[in-house]
């Protein structure tokens, strides 16, 4: 299994909704609304790092709210 750690930065006012969005997705665990640079983070544990990316890059890039993602593989 490959664990990851998704940053989202959200446009003013969505990360509930982003946050509900994000979680719906299969492969992500739970998603966080954080202080700082990021809104959320999202926790995926998935098959591969070809999943991840799916995730990342192609569902929650998508997802209309979202101004930026930045992905972290967990190593061990």
């Amino acid at each position: 299994m490959v664990r990851a750690y998704i940053m989202v930065k959200a446009h003013t006012g969505e990360a509930d909704r982003l946050r509900e969005t994000i979680e719906s997705f299969d492969g992500v665990e739970r998603a966080h609304i954080v202080a700082g640079d990021v809104d959320l983070i999202a926790v995926v544990d998935v098959d591969s790092p070809t999943a991840v990316k799916d995730i990342a890059a192609t569902q929650i890039q998508a997802v209309d709210g979202v101004s930026e993602t930045q992905t972290y593989i967990a190593m061990g």
